[in-house]
Order: C-alpha cells, then sequence, then structure tokens
C-alpha cells in the first residue's frame, strides 16, 4: 500500500491552519505543530472551517480526505516531503525555527516559510543553509486562493525551487516561481504600488477613502478577477499590449516622475519584451476571440457578485 505524501506545518495560526485544510483536501498526511495549548486546542476547528470554505469555493478535494495529527513540537522524522513554517513574522523567531527545522527533519525535506516579506536570506544568512530552503509566501488564505509565490534565497538549489514546485502544484496550489529573491517579493510590492498611490490621493485632497475604494473594487476589481494587468492591457487597447505601451506609456511615466520615481518611462526594449512574453501566451490573431470571452464572463462575474452582495448584512 502506497502511504500518501506528509506534509509538516510549522504554526497553527490562521495561515498555518489554512494550508492544513487544503493539504488535507488533496489527501495529504498533514502534521500542523504549535508550542500553544490554546492554538493546538483550537486547530481541529480551524481547519475545519477552511476545509468548508474550500468546498464552498469549488476546490476538488480527494474522496478521502487526508489526517491531520496535531503535536506540540518538532518530530524527529524523516517522512516529509515538504515543511512548511507558518510562524510569527519576526524574522529572529523565524531564524530559530528554520534551524529547528534543519535539525529535527530529513535531509530530503524541502523547507518552506510563509512570510509575507522576510527573505529566506535574512532568516538564514549563511548561504550553506539555504540549500533546501525558499519562500511559499501564500495569498490570504491558502485554503481560497491557490497561487503563491516561490521566491529562493541565493544559496537555494535550482533542485529545489522545482521539487517545491512540483509538491505544491501536487496538493492543488498554482505556484509562481521568482527568478531571484528581492525584498517583500512580488505580491507586496505589487500591492504597496497601488496602496502607497491610495494613500497620497487622500492625503493630497483628491479623493476620499470610500471614492479609493469604490474605484478599485466596482473598476480594477472584477477585470483584474480575470486577467492580470498585463494581459488587461493587451486587451483594451487596440494594438494589444504594444499599443497600450504608446498610448499610454508617456501618460504614467509623467505621473511616476511626478512622484519622484528615478526609472518611469519604459523602454522599447522593455516594451518589445513584454510583447514577445504577451504573444507567446496568447497570439496577435487570438485578441478578437480573448477580448470576446472576457465580455462574457465579465457578465457572468458581476452577476454573482450582485448575487453575494445582496446578501451583504454586515453594514
Amino acid at each position: 500500500m502506497t502511504l500518501p505524501p506528509s506534509v509538516f506545518i510549522l504554526g497553527a495560526g490562521a495561515i498555518g491552519t489554512a494550508f492544513a485544510a487544503t493539504f488535507r483536501a488533496a489527501g495529504w498526511s498533514v502534521t500542523l505543530c504549535d508550542a500553544s495549548t490554546e492554538a493546538r486546542a483550537s486547530a481541529t476547528e480551524s481547519v475545519s472551517r477552511h476545509s468548508s470554505g474550500l468546498h464552498r469555493a469549488g476546490h476538488s478535494t480527494k474522496s478521502t480526505p487526508g489526517q491531520v495529527t496535531v503535536v506540540d513540537a518538532i518530530p524527529n522524522e524523516s517522512r516529509f516531503a515538504l515543511a512548511i513554517e507558518a510562524g510569527p513574522e519576526r524574522r529572529e523567531v523565524k531564524t530559530a525555527l528554520f534551524h529547528e527545522m534543519l535539525t529535527h527533519l530529513g535531509t530530503d525535506t524541502i523547507l518552506t516559510t510563509a512570510s509575507s516579506a522576510i527573505p529566506m536570506s535574512e532568516i538564514l544568512p549563511d548561504a550553506s543553509d539555504q540549500a533546501r530552503c525558499l519562500v511559499a509566501h501564500p495569498g490570504n488564505p491558502p485554503s481560497l486562493i491557490r497561487v503563491l509565490e516561490l521566491v529562493p534565497a541565493p544559496g537555494t538549489l535550482p533542485d529545489t525551487v522545482t521539487k517545491a514546485d512540483t509538491l505544491f502544484r501536487a496538493a492543488g496550489f498554482d505556484p509562481v516561481a521568482l527568478n531571484k529573491e528581492i525584498p517583500a517579493f512580488v505580491f507586496n510590492r505589487l500591492q504597496s504600488a497601488l496602496l502607497r498611490e491610495a494613500y497620497r490621493l487622500v492625503k493630497e485632497g483628491v479623493i476620499d477613502v470610500d471614492g479609493i475604494d469604490r474605484l478599485v473594487r466596482d473598476g480594477l476589481g472584477p477585470r483584474w478577477a480575470l486577467s492580470g494587468p498585463f494581459e488587461t492591457a493587451d486587451l483594451n487597447t487596440v494594438g494589444g499590449v504594444r499599443g497600450h505601451a504608446e498610448r499610454m506609456g508617456p501618460a504614467y511615466a509623467a505621473i511616476g516622475e511626478a512622484r519622484g520615481e528615478t526609472d518611469a518611462r519604459w523602454s522599447p526594449e522593455l516594451v518589445s519584451l513584454v510583447e514577445r512574453q504577451r504573444r507567446a501566451i496568447l497570439p496577435e490573431n487570438g485578441l478578437p476571440r480573448r477580448r470576446a470571452w472576457r465580455e462574457t464572463a465579465l457578465a457572468e462575474l458581476l452577476a454573482a457578485r450582485h448575487r453575494i452582495l445582496s446578501r451583504d448584512t454586515s453594514r
């Protein structure tokens, strides 16, 4: 009999239990660890709540879910294919936890952290400790939002990234591997760019908080739920992403330069790089069909959104 794959999750808070529910739904054997008696006591209920949510979201589940075992200390075991540290967002705490995992878990176990902004090179400054370690930063909660970014440290072996990608995909995630480590990773850099400008606009008296939220929620948000910023530009403008860069690039550069940015203009080489990558995903002759699909999909998404908002009693 083949044993199910095993994952070790260190930290039974919101992120750790959401990960546990997701791996459990994929049929994995889950060991959930936390030194806090209170966290361990509430872990089963939290995993159950996340499990209900992922079912409502339509995520696939195995007919026989995996088992979740809650423990109070890192075991001396080599059976785990993957370990996820989901402890407090403090560098010194994560450093101590990683040294414990390096000591107690098997040498073939891929060690990851769900850190939101602390790179692995700060958690383990010694490159010799980084070989099988990397960041696996999820959306919140990972039981629902399945994309996550894999961020290698300078000393992370390429094979470690490949194995981590394979393991997370096997559990139902959609990992995006970064080519190199960068502070705050990509999730937060994209989010922070929008939020920084939102704060500036409120500070300058251009608009209030509710206006910002409505423009993003009701304007940008529905489109971004179906396509990212590059695909949105590709679909919105005649000539695709290059046409968008030609029409809007100078105005966007002026905005950036007015905010003090020193590299706000998109060079012809950069626009060509982005265009080549977009055309590799979708040839130019496929744009009309994709635009028609988005229009239909957007209508269906907005209809579902209206139904959900009509049931909102929280305000």
